[in-house]
């Protein structure tokens, strides 16, 4: 590898509480590469190898692919969605994602509405409530709240392209309790 150039990885973690990552694959992205679908060619890739060596067989449940912020993942999950995958990504702060319309009331003229209200991921953002929320507490971060809003799509910039439809799914957000910090091992 060279310092510099832009690569996509594949690596698979281990389960549990461990660091341990096995990388199985590496990319070089050209300056004009467009970003979701080298990915997407490249986990196609990695999960057709995986099934063929028979680490996936029919019933199992589905590879988890987690994403780093810097990846769409509804639009990866949209060029995936023909593969026995859960994709999972971590957003941005600076995402904006779109509910769901409301129910047409009865009588309602006029066009009807693409779009619920918007859910921005800033920190200070006002945000409708979510559809599930539970907390825990941990022994490492103390109280971790998450919260959930069903059927959450993000906000399309510029014309809808044909073949991209929003794609709907969950957005969780974690809030471990800020008060708790670890100390230093003695």
């Amino acid at each position: 590898m060279i310092p510099g150039w832009p690569y996509s990885m594949v690596a698979v973690l281990e389960p549990g509480r461990t660091s341990w990552a096995l990388p199985l694959d590496a990319v070089r992205l050209g300056p004009g590469d467009d970003l979701a679908a080298v990915t997407a060619a490249q986990v196609r890739d990695v999960v057709t190898r995986l099934i063929a060596a028979g680490h996936w067989r029919e019933g199992d449940p589905d590879i988890m692919v987690i994403f780093d912020a810097g990846y769409e993942p509804a639009r990866l999950a949209w060029l995936l969605r023909d593969l026995p995958v859960q994709v999972t990504g971590r957003l941005g702060t600076n995402r904006v994602l779109r509910l769901p319309p409301p129910p047409r009331r009865p009588g309602q003229m006029g066009r009807p509405v693409r779009h619920g209200p918007e859910v921005r991921l800033a920190a200070d953002a006002a945000r409708p409530d979510p559809d599930a929320e539970t907390s825990t507490v941990t022994s490492r971060y103390g109280t971790a709240t998450a919260c959930s809003r069903n059927r959450a799509h993000p906000k399309l910039k510029g014309p809808r392209r044909p073949g991209r439809p929003p794609v709907p799914a969950a957005c969780h957000r974690r809030h471990p309790d800020p008060a708790h910090r670890r100390s230093p091992a003695p």
